[in-house]
C-alpha cells in the first residue's frame, strides 16, 4: 500500500514546474510576433535585398550625366618657330550623357529588378521558415514540459515503491535482490528524468535564440488551442499546380531565371555602337586658334573588335543560365515531394493518430478511475502509475496536435498563401 503521504509527496513533485512559476505565459501569438525581429537569417535575406536594390540603382545610372574635371600639366615644343620647349597646360570641365547605347542600360536595368525580385521572394520565404521555426521550438518546449512532468511522475512512483521496500527489507519481508531490482528501476528513471530537465533547458535555449532573445529564456509557456488544426484540405492534384505558381522560392528561381534572360540579351549587344552627347568648357597656358574655349558634340563609338572577350562573357551567362534552369527543375520536383508529404502526413494526423491519441486517453482514464476506486478500497498500489500512464497519453494527443500545425504551417509555407486560402481552393474543387 501506498502511504498518503508518500502519494502526495510524488504528486506534489510531478506537478513541479523546472523552470519556476512566472507571473505571465508566453503565448505562441508573442512567440510568433518575432518572426520580423532582426534575427541573423533576416538581416542575411535583408542584405541580399539591399545589395540587389543597389545594382538596381547602378543599372538605372548607367546613362546618367557626369561631369568630370580635367587638369593637365604639360610641356610642348611648337613644330614651327621657336624650338624651345614651353609649358601647355590646359584645364577642362567635360560633362558627358549617353543619349542611346542600343538597349544594353535597358537590359541591364531589366536584369537588376528582377534580381530584386528574387530578394524580394526570398526574404518573403526567409520570413515563413522562420514563423516555422518559432513554432517548432515553441512545441518543443511545451513537449519537453510535458515529458519532464510524466518521467518525474515515473521517477516518484517508483521512489515511493523503493521506499516501501526498504521497510519491508529492515523486517525480513523481501530480500536483498528483490530490492536491488526496485533501486535500479528507481536509478534508471531517476537518469530519465533528470535528462528531461536538461532537455526543457535546451528547448528553452532554442526558442530564444530563434527569437532573437538568446538571453531571455521563457520559463512558462501557454498551450495554443490550435483551431486551424480540423482544416479541410483540397486534393493533391488540385494543389500542385497551385503551389508552383505562388511559391516563394519557385518565383524566385523564375526571377533569376528571367535577370539571366536579361544579361544574355545585354551581352549580345556589346558589339553595338553607343552615341555620347559631349559639352567641354577648356582653359589654356598657351594660346592657339585651332582651340575651344567651348565645344560640344556628338560622339559615336562602335566597338569593331575585340577579341574573344564577349563571345566568352555570353557563354559563362549561357551556361549560369542552364544552372538555374536545372535549379528550377530541381526545386518544382522538391515542392512537389513536400507537397504530396505534407499532405499525407496532415491526413494521417486528422485521420488516425488523432483518434487512437484519444482513444488512448479515454482508456487511460477510466484505468485511472478503477485505480483510485481500488486505491479507496485498499486493494492495489498501482495509482501512481496510472496517473503517470495518463500523463503520457495526453503527451502523446498533445504531440499529434502540434504536429499537425506544423505540418499546416509548412503547407502554407509552400503555397506562399494563409491557410484560409488553401480551404477556399478546397471549397471550389468539384465535388464527388
Amino acid at each position: 500500500m501506498i502511504h498518503p503521504r508518500h502519494l502526495f509527496a510524488a504528486t506534489m513533485l510531478a506537478g513541479a514546474v523546472a523552470m519556476g512559476v512566472p507571473a505571465h505565459a508566453l503565448t505562441l501569438a508573442e512567440a510568433l510576433a518575432a518572426v520580423d525581429a532582426q534575427h541573423p537569417d533576416l538581416r542575411t535575406a535583408q542584405a541580399d535585398l539591399a545589395a540587389a536594390q543597389a545594382d538596381e540603382q547602378a543599372a538605372a545610372a548607367r546613362r546618367d550625366l557626369t561631369v568630370s574635371f580635367e587638369g593637365i600639366l604639360r610641356q610642348g615644343r611648337p613644330t614651327v618657330g621657336s624650338d624651345a620647349w614651353s609649358a601647355d597646360n590646359s584645364a577642362r570641365i567635360v560633362a558627358r550623357k549617353n543619349v542611346y547605347d542600343f538597349s544594353r542600360t535597358e537590359y541591364s536595368l531589366g536584369a537588376a529588378r528582377a534580381e530584386v525580385n528574387a530578394r524580394e521572394d526570398a526574404l518573403l520565404d526567409t520570413r515563413d521558415q522562420r514563423r516555422l521555426n518559432i513554432m517548432s521550438r515553441y512545441f518543443d518546449v511545451l513537449l519537453a514540459d510535458q515529458q519532464y512532468a510524466a518521467d518525474n511522475e515515473f521517477m516518484a512512483v517508483a521512489y515511493v515503491a523503493m521506499d516501501n521496500a526498504r521497510d519491508r527489507v529492515k523486517v525480513g519481508q523481501m530480500s536483498r535482490p528483490d530490492f536491488a531490482i526496485l533501486e535500479a528501476r528507481y536509478q534508471d528513471l531517476r537518469e530519465k528524468r533528470n535528462a528531461s530537465l536538461a532537455q526543457q533547458r535546451i528547448t528553452r535555449a532554442l526558442l530564444a535564440n530563434a527569437l532573437n532573445r538568446p538571453d531571455v529564456l521563457a520559463s512558462d509557456l501557454e498551450d495554443p488551442k490550435l483551431p486551424n488544426n480540423n482544416a479541410k484540405l483540397p486534393e493533391y492534384e488540385t494543389l500542385l499546380p497551385w503551389v508552383l505558381a505562388h511559391n516563394h522560392l519557385m518565383l524566385a528561381q523564375l526571377q533569376l531565371l528571367a535577370a539571366a534572360q536579361q544579361r544574355l540579351a545585354g551581352l549580345r549587344h556589346e558589339t553595338s555602337p553607343s552615341l555620347d552627347a559631349e559639352m567641354v568648357a577648356a582653359d589654356y597656358s598657351r594660346t592657339s586658334i585651332t582651340r575651344d574655349s567651348v565645344s560640344a558634340g556628338l560622339i559615336l563609338s562602335w566597338p569593331l573588335y575585340q577579341g574573344r572577350r564577349v563571345d566568352a562573357r555570353i557563354a559563362r551567362e549561357q551556361a549560369q543560365f542552364q544552372k538555374l534552369q536545372a535549379g528550377a527543375d530541381k526545386l518544382r520536383m522538391q515542392i512537389a515531394q513536400s507537397l504530396l508529404e505534407t499532405l499525407l502526413e496532415i491526413q494521417q494526423l486528422q485521420g488516425s493518430s488523432r483518434p487512437a491519441a484519444e482513444e488512448q486517453i479515454k482508456y487511460r482514464d477510466v484505468a485511472l478511475d478503477r485505480s483510485r476506486a481500488d486505491y479507496e478500497l485498499e486493494l492495489k498500489t498501482n495509482l501512481g502509475d496510472s496517473m503517470a500512464q495518463t500523463l503520457v497519453a495526453s503527451l502523446r494527443a498533445r504531440r499529434v496536435e502540434y504536429r499537425l500545425a506544423l505540418a499546416l504551417a509548412r503547407l502554407e509555407a509552400l503555397a506562399g498563401k494563409p491557410l484560409a486560402d488553401i480551404v477556399a481552393l478546397a471549397d471550389k474543387q468539384p465535388k464527388g
